[in-house]
C-alpha cells in the first residue's frame, strides 16, 4: 500500500474520476450529443488508466521489490506469477 500522502493523492484522483462519471451520467440523462458523451467517456477511461499505472508502479516498488530482496525464491516466484497474471488481464 502506498504511503499516506501518495494514498491521499490516489484517492483525490479517484474522486475526480467519480465526478467525471457523474457528469457523464448527467449528460446521458440530458440527452447530450453522443460525440460529447464519448469524448467525456474517453477522458474518464484515460484517467482510470493513469490510476492503474500508479497502483501498478507502487506495487512493483513496494511489494515486488521487497519479495525480490527477501531471498525467498517461493515469495519471489509468487510475486512474478502475480505480476504476469495481472499483465495478461490488461491485454486488450
Amino acid at each position: 500500500m502506498p504511503h499516506e500522502d501518495a494514498k491521499q493523492r490516489l484517492i483525490a484522483r479517484l474522486r475526480r474520476v467519480e465526478g467525471q462519471v457523474r457528469g457523464i451520467q448527467q449528460m446521458v440523462e440530458d440527452d447530450r450529443y453522443c460525440i460529447d458523451i464519448l469524448t467525456q467517456l474517453r477522458s474518464a477511461v484515460a484517467a482510470m488508466e493513469r490510476i492503474e499505472e500508479i497502483v501498478m508502479r507502487t506495487h512493483l516498488q513496494t511489494c515486488v521489490a521487497t519479495a525480490m530482496r527477501s531471498g525467498d525464491s517461493a515469495e519471489q516466484n509468487g510475486k512474478i506469477d502475480e505480476v504476469m497474471m495481472i499483465l495478461s488481464r490488461f491485454r486488450r
